[in-house]
């Protein structure tokens, strides 16, 4: 066995919040041949006709506004691009982006990506760890039916931003840890209470010994006292404090994503800093990608259980979770991983679940079928492992990771 999937003991997950893998990662490409990025033939019509080539132009703040359109309808055009026989071309970015406000050159700003030097946290643990080529967002939509996947394995049937209300024997991974025998620890973390998500409102709503805040999540770490899993969910807006104005690092256009870049950094600290670092893998994902270009078509996938009406798309066709979304950033971190480490399986948030559920329980039903589908980024500690799906792979901890001045 492999020593750090043997001494494996924790898996922290961190979701940040809508961009795209080519806006965040794009320029790795020229760095890194392996890591599907941006190339010099990539663009986008504009709506004269004008191909708009992706540029490494991303600003931090200011650039995005108004927010990308990322619901429903405006994802399926950026998927298609209008094409009548609908075929996935990925030529609908720039065209969907004018529909904001009508502005032929203010459109083609969602072509821009971040130059590697800009995004120094994301872009150095995306080349010292395993970076994922293929991970997608689990639906063509927007957050909270994305962020439903990473808690559920499915939406149960939404794709758009209202409140989900479970009703369907789909539990939880929180519930599937804490209910197990023998009992597995679990927390969510979030920001503080002024910036939690919707969906901590409906989530555990039996278990409030569940969620933690952010200073809590620092200081589990620095006790070594982190649970066996953990969600971490950023600042999701400006608000004022006791203790004065908390920022939004959610990285959320149009919030300053320099703030996100300092938030990455303090949980890869916290860890890094711990007793728990030879013990814990940590994956950071972003939910869906807020609208802004990508050039990697979503590939098919199993069909949930549900559908979403027509009327419930908003683009007059029915929806059965048979394909993915937009291709996100994800990184996985551990000091057992191979430097340079870079993935090409399939993957959406519906592995979160199931990568916990295999890792911890091993066997367990009911299920969603996106969920049991849904590829692992982390083999069990138990039975036989296959070496080339083994992400922590080395023999010995490495003693160069990175550090960040946080």
């Amino acid at each position: 066995m492999p020593p750090g999937l043997d001494k494996l003991q924790h898996i922290v997950v961190l979701m940040m919040e809508n961009r795209s893998f080519d806006h965040m990662l794009g320029s790795l490409k020229a760095v890194a041949a392996k890591i599907d990025g941006v190339t010099p033939d990539l663009s986008n019509p504009d709506t004269n006709g004008s191909p708009v080539k992706a540029q490494a132009l991303a600003e931090f703040q200011a650039q995005l506004q108004p927010d990308p359109d990322h619901h429903f309808p405006a994802v399926d055009l950026q998927i298609f691009g209008g094409d009548p026989n609908r075929v996935a071309n990925m030529q609908g970015f720039v065209k969907s982006y004018f529909n904001q406000q009508r502005d032929v050159d203010h459109s083609q700003k969602i072509m821009y990506y971040f130059a590697q030097k800009d995004l120094p946290v994301l872009t150095t643990l995306a080349l010292e760890f395993a970076v994922f080529n293929r991970w997608f967002s689990s639906i063509p939509g927007p957050t909270i039916c994305n962020r439903a996947f990473a808690h559920y394995g499915t939406s149960f049937g939404r794709v758009d931003m209202n409140l989900i209300y479970i009703n369907e024997p789909f539990k939880s991974i929180y519930d599937r840890l804490i209910g197990a025998a023998p009992k597995h620890t679990s927390k969510l973390y979030y920001y503080d209470t002024a910036s939690s998500t919707m969906e901590i409102t409906n989530l555990l709503q039996h278990q409030p010994e569940l969620f933690g805040t952010y200073p809590q999540f620092l200081d589990d770490c620095a006790k070594g006292n982190l649970p066996d899993y953990s969600f971490i969910e950023p600042n999701f807006n400006d608000h004022e404090t006791d203790s004065g104005e908390e920022t939004a690092n959610d990285q959320h256009p149009d919030h300053n994503v320099q703030h996100g870049e300092i938030f990455i950094a303090s949980i890869y600290q916290a860890i890094k800093n711990s007793p728990l670092w030879p013990n814990t893998a940590l994956l950071i994902v972003y939910d869906e990608h807020g609208g802004i270009y990508d050039h990697v078509v979503p590939p098919a996938c199993t069909p949930d259980q549900f559908t979403a009406s027509a009327n419930d798309t908003g683009t007059g066709r029915p929806f059965a979770f048979d394909r993915l979304g937009v291709r996100v950033p994800a990184i996985l971190v551990s000091p057992w991983i191979a430097k340079g480490t870079v993935v090409d399986r399939v993957f959406d948030h519906a592995s979160i679940p199931a990568t916990v559920t295999k890792f911890f329980l091993g066997d367990y039903s009911p299920r969603s079928p996106r969920e049991t589908s849904a590829d692992v980024f982390i083999e069990p500690n138990r039975g036989a492992v296959d070496p080339a799906r083994n992400l922590l792979s080395l023999i010995a901890m490495r003693n160069d990771c990175p550090d960040f001045d946080v």
